[in-house]
């Protein structure tokens, strides 16, 4: 969704934490697309994606 941006605007790092996330959860196909969509961006866009999904992690369910 955030990647293509279909109904959204298009945000390569909401669609790392997504992807993140699932890798995290053992995820294989979370795993492989954030693995490629990584090779599209920024450093500074990874470490803010990092971020996000750490952040997440501690205030989600």
């Amino acid at each position: 969704m955030y990647e293509g941006g279909r109904g959204v605007t298009q945000d390569y790092v909401h669609a790392y934490k997504w992807y993140d996330l699932g890798a995290r959860r053992n995820e294989k196909t979370g795993e492989q697309l954030r693995d490629e969509l990584e090779k599209r961006m920024t450093p500074a866009q990874v470490a803010e994606a990092q971020r996000m999904t750490k952040e997440w992690m501690a205030e989600g369910p």
